[in-house]
């Protein structure tokens, strides 16, 4: 759920979860940012975290899904559970935005106008950004294609091929005629 802003997930309710159009279950929400509507599937672990929190106190008081702390307090907390953990970058709500992005989308090949969707933009060039940091996976995309590309030709001993060669009819044009046979 973090992939969300933080505006979107401290104010999403349980109205805003509804069958998709796969039956699965999916957050249908307007981003508070851009006012333009999100559809997002929800995968396993989200749901978990939807359940976990059902009967909080907080959450029954509200209405809301999450017991969503103020930004600036889970950025705090989000710096001390990275100095833990000894994670060097520096942690904010929205870097998940950026990890669902580029990690946990693009680089397993979800396409671009797919996570910009997800994401609530409004155009694709809000979400090539995100895109420009997946070149590590176009490396790996690239460095697979070149051991494919990187075989050896292989030659017709190799592959048990026998070439037969059979004259045409004496004529002023005559060529030789090849029959391949595999063994």
């Amino acid at each position: 759920m973090l992939y969300r802003a933080y505006a979107d997930v401290s104010n999403l309710d349980y109205y805003a979860i509804q069958p998709g159009v796969d039956g699965q279950k999916w957050i249908f929400i307007n981003r508070q940012k851009t006012d333009s509507l999100s559809r997002i599937p929800l995968l396993p672990f989200a749901l978990k975290l939807i359940d976990k929190y059902r009967h909080h106190p907080k959450c029954l008081q509200s209405g809301k899904v999450f017991p969503i702390l103020s930004n600036q307090k889970m950025n705090s907390y989000l710096k001390e559970i990275a100095l833990i953990c000894g994670i060097v970058k520096n942690l904010t709500y929205h870097t998940a935005r950026h990890t669902f992005a580029t990690t946990i989308t693009l680089s397993n090949g979800v396409p671009i106008k797919t996570v910009a969707d997800m994401l609530g933009h409004k155009s694709l060039k809000q979400t090539q950004h995100y895109a420009k940091l997946v070149d590590r996976r176009i490396g790996d995309d690239m460095a697979l294609l070149r051991t494919k590309l990187s075989i050896e030709p292989v030659s017709s001993e190799d592959l048990n091929i026998t070439v037969k060669t059979e004259p045409k009819p004496s004529s002023p044009s005559s060529k030789i005629k090849y029959n391949y046979v595999v063994k």
